[in-house]
């Protein structure tokens, strides 16, 4: 629902799930970096002129010291928004979470010898903790989509959650921009259908998938 607002992105590295077109790996599939105190996350927020903040992953529900970061970004007076797959519910603060629930397209059954597919597949849907959320909080439910064959199992889950069909996103997959506008033509014509918005991958279009930008 922010698309293109200037926004200032803190990235937790660790992911309870293994989605396969994950295209963060350095936060999932293989986590680095390193252990950063609040108050060093708060000094480097505060040097952009933005008042929007992003606490994204992996998946920054399941770290430790969530709730007091999102605590501290409060009182700066900066808008928070969580991006989360809801798996896991802390009492954070925050203005708009953005929930990712993880359609069976995410599923790793072939990688590594499907060694993670068990895993991921067991943990990618917490019905009970989607409801919490977006009880909770002001939300978006944001699905990542691959092909239209995604939109049964998108309108089973909203049926099960009473969602509002208006807080609804539907992004396509991809990291390269011509598979996105590839992908882009028919959701596009998808969300009109179905009452949905379209979410674009801004920062590939303007970066590519490269790190940093």
């Amino acid at each position: 629902m922010l698309a293109g607002v200037p926004s200032v992105f803190i990235r937790a590295s660790g992911c309870n799930l293994r989605c396969v077109w994950c295209d963060t790996p350095y936060t999932s599939w293989k986590p680095e970096g390193e252990d950063v105190a609040i108050g060093r996350i708060l000094d480097q927020v505060v040097q952009y002129p933005s008042r929007y903040v992003v606490v994204t992953g992996g998946e920054p529900m399941i770290m430790p010291d969530i709730v007091p970061l999102t605590e501290e970004l409060r009182k700066l007076g900066l808008h928070v928004t969580m991006e989360t797959a809801g798996t896991a519910f802390q009492a954070v603060c925050c203005d708009l979470m953005s929930i990712s629930p993880k359609l069976s397209n995410s599923t790793p059954h072939e990688r590594d010898g499907g060694q993670w597919a068990k895993q991921h597949e067991a943990r990618r849907l917490q019905p009970d903790v989607l409801r919490r959320l977006m009880y909770r909080f002001e939300y978006q439910l944001k699905f990542v989509v691959q092909s239209p064959n995604d939109l049964p199992e998108i309108n089973a889950l909203l049926e099960e959650l009473d969602a509002d069909r208006c807080r609804v996103l539907l992004m396509p997959e991809g990291t390269e921009t011509g598979i996105l506008r590839e992908r882009g033509v028919w959701l596009a014509e998808i969300c009109k259908q179905e009452g949905f918005r379209f979410c674009p991958r801004l920062h590939i279009d303007l970066y590519g998938s490269r790190r940093g930008a």
